[in-house]
C-alpha cells in the first residue's frame, strides 16, 4: 500500500562512528528500494546533517558528505543522533543542542545509536526514561545523568516515541524495528534478508554474548566454563561443578557469585539458551532435540527460558533468525 514520505534526518558530527550512520541509513535505503521495485513510492526521503557539513570525517577515517542542519521551520518525521568519539564533543555545542531539542519537539520519532545518547541526555531528552547505549558507557551514562534509567542489556528500549540503542551494529536492529514500525514486518523481513542480517533481534536481547559476558569476569572459572559449554546436557548440580573446582559446595557458590555477578543456575541456563540459539538458527532439528541436546530437558523448559532470555518462544525465533 502506499505510504507517506517520512523525512528522517541522521545527524553527525566530527569523528562519528561510521556504522552508526551507515547501517540506519541503508536500511531505510534498502526500504525505498523494494518499495520502488513494487511500484510504490518511495517511504523515506533521508538527510545526513551536520552543525559544520565540510568538517565531519568519521572514527574511521573517512570522510561524509553531509547537508547543513535544516532550519527550525523544516521539522523532520524521524531524528536519529549516531554515536562515536566525537559525541561528547558535540554535546558541549549548545548550538546543536538546542537545534536537536527544537527538532525533537516537532518530530514524530525520537531515536539515538550507541553513545548517540549522551548527545540527547545532555539536551534532557531522556530525562527519566529507560535507556541504553553501548555497553561500555553505560555506567558513565548513568553517573553523568542520574534521572536515566539505564540498563547495559538491551539491544535497543522503545518508549513512546524515543528510541535508544545499543552499540553500533544495534543502529541496525533499531532500524529494522523502525521501518517494521512504519511498513509492516514483511517489509522489514525482505530488507533484513536483502542485507543478510538477521530480522530482527528483539530489544530485550543481550547486546554482547553469555560467552563473552563470562570469559570477561571469568577469573578463576574460566577453565569451568569452557567444560560446562562442552556439556550442557550432562549433570551440571552444584555439586558436580564444586567438585570439579576442588571447592565446597557452599565456597563455591559464594566465590562464583563474587567473581561472575551470576549465580550458577543462571549462568548455566544463559549459556544453554546461547547453545540453543545457535542450533534453531543453524540446523533443523526438531525443537525437542534442541532442548535435549542443551540440557533443558523438555520443550517447556526450553520455552520457559527462552522466553525469558530473548523475549520470545524458540519456534517464534526459529521463524526469524533460521536460514
Amino acid at each position: 500500500m502506499p505510504t507517506p514520505l517520512r523525512t528522517v534526518y541522521l545527524l553527525a558530527f566530527p569523528d562519528v562512528q561510521l556504522l552508526d550512520i551507515s547501517g540506519p541509513l541503508q536500511v531505510f535505503a534498502t526500504a525505498n528500494d523494494l518499495m520502488r521495485k513494487q511500484g510504490h513510492p518511495l517511504s523515506y526521503m533521508l538527510k545526513v546533517v551536520a552543525a559544520e557539513p565540510d568538517a565531519v570525517v568519521s572514527s574511521a577515517g573517512l570522510g561524509l558528505l553531509t547537508s547543513p542542519l535544516p532550519r527550525f521551520d523544516e521539522p523532520c518525521d524521524t531524528l536519529i543522533i549516531a554515536g562515536g568519539r566525537g559525541v561528547d564533543a558535540a554535546s558541549e555545542k549548545l548550538e546543536l543542542v538546542r537545534w536537536v531539542c527544537a527538532q525533537a519537539a516537532m518530530a514524530r520519532r525520537l531515536a539515538s545509536v550507541c553513545s548517540g545518547a549522551f548527545l540527547l541526555a545532555a539536551g534532557g531528552l531522556l530525562d527519566g526514561r529507560r535507556v541504553v547505549t553501548h555497553w561500555s558507557r553505560c555506567e558513565e551514562l548513568a553517573f553523568r545523568y542520574p534521572t536515566l534509567q539505564v540498563e547495559p542489556d538491551p539491544i535497543f528500549i522503545n518508549e513512546g516515541a524515543v528510541w535508544t540503542s545499543a552499540g553500533v551494529t544495534a543502529g541496525i536492529d533499531l532500524a529494522l524495528a523502525l521501518v517494521e514500525e512504519d511498513l509492516g514486518h514483511e517489509v522489514a523481513l525482505a530488507v533484513a534478508r536483502h542485507l543478510v542480517v538477521f530480522l530482527k533481534r528483539p530489544g530485550g536481547q543481550s547486546q554482547f554474548s553469555v560467552t563473552l559476558a563470562l570469559q570477561k569476569n571469568a577469573g578463576r572459572f574460566a577453565e569451568l566454563h569452557a567444560w560446562i559449554a562442552e556439556n550442557l546436557s550432562g549433570d551440571l548440580s552444584v555439586a558436580i561443578l564444586a567438585e570439579r573446582v576442588g571447592m565446597s559446595e557452599r565456597s563455591f557458590v559464594r566465590h562464583y557469585r563474587a567473581e561472575t555477578g551470576s549465580t550458577p543456575a543462571r549462568a548455566i541456563e544463559q549459556l544453554r539458551v546461547e547453545a540453543a540459539r545457535r542450533l534453531l538458527g543453524d540446523t533443523g532439528l526438531p525443537i525437542k532435540r534442541v532442548a535435549s541436546r542443551c540440557g533443558f530437558g523438555t520443550e517447556e523448559t526450553l520455552r520457559r527460558s527462552f522466553l525469558r532470555a530473548v523475549a520470545v518462544t524458540p519456534q517464534a525465533y526459529r521463524e526469524r533468525f533460521a536460514e
